[in-house]
């Protein structure tokens, strides 16, 4: 059995004291032995007040970036064991945001998981197609590349630290939402992209997450879906009560 994974990606949203408060309300809204293993993805300036706020809870911290030199002359940039040392456990690579905006590339996605496995850390690395993508018919192939590049170099042991979120790209903060069949598909997809890297153990083995625009109101149908192990959550985490109830529909 798989694990089902929910996390909450703030993007650039929240103060320390809002996260701070933010998590409180989730933990209100939690129960002790929740089902689902629950990680937020907070900026880098809320991550002492995020790991100060869930010790003890059943909540994880993750991180939204991670630069994949161990140090040196890059400037506004955070390393691995900066993050580690920070208490940070997840971080997110390959966000389609990241790619868009500033310059990610399948290469530097897989740069910057490699250094953050050999950090430490446990990653969230995000694949997913564009609208003219999925209406070229190409979906597949774009997400079967992006997956193999990004897991280049990367040891079937390793496997165990690494989740996939399919986020397309045209339902990222847009509302839209892929409907169950076709994200079940996509996620089946990268399943056997998994699989033919590694095998069949490790791909059935493998969390694939679905990323666009899940929220309480279809999150149990998304999640009722097999190859659909969790969900990587925007706008609905920042809410405590819709997420919340996201958790609850595992």
């Amino acid at each position: 059995m798989r694990k089902t994974v929910i996390a909450g990606n703030w993007k650039m949203n929240k103060t320390a004291s809002e996260a701070a408060a933010l998590i409180e309300d989730i933990k209100k809204n939690l129960n002790a032995e929740e089902k689902a293993e629950v990680i937020v993805c907070v900026p880098f300036t809320d991550i002492a007040a995020a790991v100060e706020h869930t010790k003890g809870s059943v909540i994880k911290v993750g991180a939204q970036n991670v630069h994949f030199a161990p140090s040196g002359a890059f400037t506004g940039e955070i390393s691995a064991s900066m993050l580690v040392e920070a208490g940070v456990e997840y971080v997110i690579i390959g966000h389609s945001e990241r790619r868009q905006y500033f310059g990610e590339t399948d290469q530097t996605v897989n740069q910057r998981l490699t250094a953050a496995l050999a950090g430490g850390l446990k990653v969230i690395v995000c694949v997913g197609e564009s609208l003219d993508e999925r209406e070229d018919g190409v979906t597949s192939e774009i997400i079967v590349r992006q997956t193999k590049i990004a897991l280049k170099g990367v040891s079937a042991e390793d496997m165990k630290k690494i989740i996939i979120a399919y986020e397309p790209v045209w339902a990222i903060g847009t509302g839209k939402t892929a409907t169950s069949e076709q994200a079940d598909e996509a996620c089946g997809t990268i399943r056997a992209a998994v699989a033919s890297l590694y095998g069949s153990e490790i791909a059935e083995a493998t969390v694939i997450q679905y990323g666009g625009s899940m929220n309480a109101g279809n999150a149990k149908e998304l999640l009722a879906c097999e190859n659909i192990d969790g969900g990587l959550i925007g706008g609905a985490s920042l809410k405590a009560p819709d997420f919340a109830t996201i958790i609850h529909s595992c």
